[in-house]
């Protein structure tokens, strides 16, 4: 190795180091020549002399590990991973291997838990909370069962059906900001809302087809009477009236949304989308038509409507009216 050392500084190596040095920096006068020169070597020397050491360093590494690996202790000088040690002493029960923790945010359900689902929680109360009664809450519950219940996990317990419908009842009967609705039943907010687009899907596909119906021709002649009874106009089989619930700007058609009239009423600019709504004497709904455009007058949502088509076409009403706000047909 000294002889390598001795090697690569001789006379030739120097003249050609401080002739690259100088092409490199430029133009420089004689006496910066000389001290160029001679600050290089020196800085050369430096170089080679801790790089050969340094190598030298790791060839004796290099053979004492290797001896040690044919001694056969490999375990000098090795750290093992923490998984493999939790899977040896699994395997040879001399420690009992630590579980993955889940971490969750404690947050309190006392509201819901211990007031609201007690079987004595007062009937009014639970009214004035929730817009229905506990018979109405428990119906809706049994019957969305199948579609929105979990199995728990090895990591946490589901959310049971009565608390999955409470949320979404709570934020529709209510209105509040999901991150009240999070504070009240104990829940994230993330879930809640998870929860609220779960739970009106389930109403959309297994409470809507069963409990929306338009009345077949024994039930008109009941419900005929009834409004004549009340009314004293003959053959109205139901009443009719369209309202509009503000929503976001949509990132699309968004002039196609816009409410003149909430806007002017309230003097800020309002979205909206229509609900078109028939109910019976008993204020059961038996018709809905959701979704169009808040632009869209009372005439053109009816128009658009499938109970407008099939009246149209005479196999709906037969012979009956449905009373509406401003017209009737």
């Amino acid at each position: 190795m000294t002889a390598v050392f001795q090697k690569a500084i001789d006379e030739e190596e120097e003249e050609e180091i401080e002739e690259v040095c100088n092409a490199f920096d430029g133009e420089v006068d004689i006496h910066t020549q000389t001290t160029s020169s001679h600050d290089t070597k020196n800085n050369l020397k430096g170089f080679f002399t801790s790089f050969l050491s340094m190598e030298e360093e790791h060839d004796q590494k290099r053979a004492r590990t290797i001896s040690e690996e044919e001694n056969g202790d490999t375990t000098t000088n090795r750290k093992k991973p923490r998984a493999s040690r939790a899977v040896i002493s699994d395997v040879t029960g001399s420690e009992p291997v630590q579980q993955r923790r889940l971490w969750v945010k404690d947050r309190s359900r006392a509201w819901w838990e211990e007031e609201c689902s007690r079987f004595d929680y007062p009937e009014a109360d639970f009214k004035n909370a929730f817009r229905m009664s506990k018979s109405t809450f428990n119906l809706i519950c049994d019957e969305l069962n199948a579609a929105v219940a979990k199995e728990d996990t090895a990591l946490r317990n589901a959310i049971p059906v009565r608390q999955r419908v409470a949320v979404c009842v709570w934020r529709l009967a209510t209105g509040e900001p999901l991150r009240l609705v999070s504070k009240k039943f104990g829940l994230g907010i993330s879930t809640c809302h998870k929860l609220v687009l779960e739970v009106c899907k389930a109403i959309k596909d297994v409470l809507m087809p069963k409990y929306l119906q338009w009345p077949d021709e024994e039930s008109l002649r009941s419900v005929g009477e009834t409004f004549e009874a009340v009314s004293g106009i003959p053959n109205i089989v139901g009443s009719m009236y369209t309202t509009h619930v503000p929503i976001i700007a949509p990132k699309i058609s968004v002039a196609a949304y816009f409410n003149k009239r909430h806007t002017e009423r309230n003097q800020k600019t309002s979205y909206s989308i229509t609900i078109q709504a028939v109910v019976n004497p008993r204020g059961v709904f038996t018709d809905l038509c959701i979704g169009w455009p808040g632009s869209m007058s009372d005439d053109q949502v009816l128009e658009k409507s499938l109970l407008y088509q099939r009246a149209n076409s005479g196999g709906l009403l037969k012979g009956s009216w449905v009373a509406v706000k401003r017209h009737a047909f």
